[in-house]
């Protein structure tokens, strides 16, 4: 049987999945709400393998701290991520990595997710990481694409489109939701389009 991958990543109603310079956003562009924080825990509290490219892992690194300093509990959903078993695809990190359970995978990463897909026995999912993303989609490995859209526009300030240089693709819808009355959760089946 064959894991299920989720590519999951955030954005603004623009497309855009983090802010530059002069963004004093805040977190989730400062739009979280307690209906979306609990449904996002429970999202990562599900047994599941997380899948990084080194970039992605290095500013969750950055941002989130090493694991040692993650022992105060006021950030279960990030405590969360940083504890699942991790698979990172780099040509350029070496172990042993700052996360307890975080691994790093060389080659390409298409052949690599085609073997975890094969051999892993929880689903996949990947948070941000729109590179690597973008090529397992274009190689037909990503079963789900889950975008939750906040009630935001960055025109001036936001950085990294989503699916800025991604192929082209179909998408069926197989969720939707509406979190705190104003953020969107919709889940996808992607086809490449030809």
């Amino acid at each position: 049987m064959t894991a299920t991958y989720t590519f999951d990543v955030v954005s603004t109603l623009d497309g855009f999945g983090s802010y530059g310079e002069g963004g004093d956003w805040g977190g989730y562009w400062g739009k979280h709400g307690p209906e979306f924080l609990a449904h996002r825990l429970a999202q990562y509290e599900a047994e599941q393998r997380l899948v990084l490219g080194a970039n992605t892992y290095r500013e969750f690194v950055e941002i989130l701290g090493p694991s040692a300093e993650r022992t105060d509990g006021a950030d279960p959903i990030n405590d969360r991520m940083v504890s699942l078993p991790t698979t990172v695809v780099s040509s350029t990190l070496t172990g042993p990595l700052d996360w307890p359970n975080a691994t790093v995978e060389r080659g390409d990463a298409v052949d690599v997710v085609t073997r975890l897909k094969a051999e892993s026995d929880v689903p996949l999912r990947s948070h941000g990481s729109l590179s690597l993303n973008h090529a397992l989609m274009a190689a037909g490995l990503v079963d789900r694409v889950q975008v939750t859209v906040f009630p935001v526009i960055s025109g001036r300030t936001g950085t990294d489109p989503i699916f800025g240089g991604a192929a082209d693709f179909d998408l069926e819808l197989l969720e939707s939701r509406t979190l705190d009355g104003r953020t969107q959760e919709l889940v996808y089946r992607p086809t490449l389009h030809h």
